[in-house]
């Protein structure tokens, strides 16, 4: 199992799903964590819990993203790992009956806030020589799915990002890769479901892995077995990455 000790961590989108569970296991094994949220209220109060740091965090507002990064730096002495979780799906729509301004919105929050994530954190990371950058990126990113026009293209703007990222930085000791989960049993999934487009909405609940073995995921590519995954993303439906997490095969 990847040491988790003493490891500094930024989580966005850590009031709940992904991002919580990953606090809650990181936090467990001796991480220090900071987590970043809209909902200051709720990551205050897992950060109060776990033992972490935490702020009301827009990642679609630059200026609050570098705030999180400079209150980490400040309070841990540095970075060595940021999560870029935080991510919308709602309002699902196709094409022709989709808001400008919601459809505008999410390309805020799911790409340009992985981007700001990237740029509040680098000049950091380079100074210490090290850092890793994890991007949860989708199926989606590769596949076209009814009603998800703005998460396809954002989840796919993402996948080049983690390739830029390691381009650019990969000689410099940073590490930068993303984790495609799969469907994950969180609050994304209930807005999903009651969208009633595309098949994904149609999957039994029972079909979604718990957001505890994503965590176990990124636990996996923060440590040296992540290696193999510099540049691109990590699926869980793959055979092969679930052995390296310590997953049931897909389906099983």
């Amino acid at each position: 199992m990847t040491d988790l000790k003493s490891k500094r961590v930024i989580i966005t989108g850590a009031s709940r799903g992904i991002g919580e569970a990953a606090a809650r296991h990181f936090a467990a094994h001796g991480a220090k964590v900071m987590l970043a949220a809209r909902n200051g209220e709720a990551v205050r109060r897992i950060a109060d819990e776990i033992g972490g740091e935490a702020l009301a965090c827009d990642v679609s507002d630059y200026a609050q993203v570098k705030a999180v990064v400079d209150h980490a730096t400040t309070t841990f002495g540095g970075v060595d790992v940021l999560i870029n979780n935080a991510g919308l799906i709602d309002p699902i729509a196709r094409l022709d009956e989709s808001d400008p301004a919601a459809w505008g919105h999410v390309v805020d929050v799911n790409l340009k806030g992985v981007y700001y994530g990237y740029h509040a954190v680098l000049p950091g990371m380079l100074a210490q020589g090290s850092g890793t950058i994890i991007n949860i990126s989708s199926g989606a990113a590769s596949g076209a799915l009814e009603g998800w026009s703005h998460y396809c293209a954002t989840k796919a703007a993402v996948l080049a990002l983690t390739r830029c990222g390691h381009k650019e930085y990969g000689d410099l000791g940073i590490r930068v890769m993303g984790l495609s989960p799969g469907t994950v049993a969180t609050d994304m999934q209930r807005d999903i479901k009651a969208s009633g487009i595309n098949p994904v909405a149609q999957l039994d609940w029972e079909r979604h892995i718990p957001p505890e073995w994503v965590a176990r995921a990124l636990a996996v590519l923060m440590g040296p077995d992540g290696d193999a995954y510099l540049g691109t993303d990590m699926s869980l439906r793959t055979d092969e990455a679930r052995r390296l997490v310590g997953l049931p095969p897909d389906g099983a």
